[in-house]
Formats: C-alpha cells, structure tokens, sequence
C-alpha cells in the first residue's frame, strides 16, 4: 500500500441510486483517482467528530475545494456573493491545518484548501473575485470551468513541480488572496494578477487556487505523493 493520503470532504444533502435528499459526506471522485494514479491510498476526512486527531495515522493530507470561509475568520463581513458558509467544515480544517503543519505533514491544498491555508496563517480574502478583476474567467457559471493560464514563478516549488511557462488550468473559484499570510510565498499568478498559488519553505506544503484534480496535469499530486 502507498502513503495514506486524507482528503477532506464536503457534508451535503445528495441524491444517489435510490436515495433522494439523504445527508452525505462526498467528495468529488477525480481526487480520489488522481491520489490513487500517483500511488497513494486515499482516505477521506468528514468535517465531523475531531479529524485533527488523525494527523499521526497519515502521510499526508489534500484540502479539498468547497464553499466560502466564514468571513469572520479574516475580519470582514459577508459579501452579497459568499456562500455555501459552512462553519462546522471551518472548524474541522482548520484545527486539522493546524496540525498537520506542527506534524510537518506534506500538504496539498486545492481552491478552498489554499484559503484555508492563507486564513489560518493570518492572511484574508477577496469575497468576490470579480468586483478586483472586471470578469467572471476564474469561474465562469454554474459548474463550468474557466481555463486562464497560470504562470508560475522562477525557482519556486511550484515552478520544480510544473515548470516556468504559463499552463492552462481548470479554475473554478469566486474569491482568491487578498492579503497574503505571513510564511507564504506566492508561487503562480494568472494576467490579471490573481495570486493562484502559494507555498511555505520547510515541510512539502503547496496550495493552488485551481481545480487540479479536474485537469489532464498529475504532477501536483505526484509530487505530494512522492513527498510522503
């Protein structure tokens, strides 16, 4: 078996076979696949009961996209345009965060999971992505994935992980980093100058705003596998 590798996940109401309206906890499968294809053992992380607890028993960990962060986790008010605020998931990951960075656990961070990061470090957000930039590319409708190319920076992580020319990549978000945490280091931007990646020095801890698993590229999850 390889490195056990959490995922978190999203707890909705879903219709699924003969089931109709029924609480589940869901994710996504192409993060599943993708975690599987570089050789890791997917787990997923319910936001229930105390999943920081979980930390010592993995190898790593992936924070899966979602809705918005409570706004008053970085100081501001609700925007007209935040939502699917789910605070019971905020406090799930953010204590699970938190330990995985004391641990030093390898870390990937996909939409949400990189606002979660920036947040809980000490960073805030813009809650509505196109009030900064004068259009909707970075999530384009319901369900549909925009395809801005990103642009990595010269000898970051990132950069070792994707290379330095701009790559198109499926974007699907409404808020992006405002203030940037302490401890990150901004390590791809799209033209219109939306931070779309961070990372910290030490431990293997990558966050992207876009929707990797949903694209044709493994290499961010082949390299968090291969940190593991």
């Amino acid at each position: 078996m390889g490195p056990v590798i959490g995922i978190t996940c999203y707890a909705e109401t879903a219709s699924f076979t003969v089931w109709q309206d029924t609480r589940a906890a869901l994710l996504p499968y192409t993060y599943v696949e993708q975690v599987v294809r570089a050789g890791g053992q997917p787990v997923l992380l319910p936001p229930a009961g105390e999943p920081a607890g979980l930390v010592r028993r993995l190898d790593g960990l992936v924070l899966a996209g979602g809705g918005d962060i409570d706004p008053a986790r970085y100081g501001a008010r609700p925007h007209e345009r935040s939502g699917y605020v789910r605070r019971f998931r905020d406090e799930a990951e953010f204590a699970l965060l938190g330990a995985a960075l004391d641990a030093g656990l390898p870390f990937l961070g996909v939409c949400r999971g990189l606002q979660v990061l920036n947040v809980a470090l000490g960073g805030s957000l813009h809650q509505h992505l196109p009030d900064v930039v004068g259009h909707t590319e970075h999530c384009p409708g319901p369900g549909v994935f925009g395809h801005l190319p990103v642009t990595p920076v010269p000898g970051t992580g990132l950069a070792k992980v994707l290379g330095e020319e701009p790559v198109p990549v499926p974007h699907y978000h409404h808020q992006s980093v405002d203030r940037l945490a302490p401890g990150l280091t901004v390590t791809a931007t799209t033209e219109d100058g939306t931070i779309e990646a961070v990372e910290s020095s030490g431990a293997f801890t990558m966050a992207v705003q876009w929707h990797p698993e949903a694209g044709e590229d493994h290499a961010l999850f082949e390299a968090l596998v291969q940190a593991c």
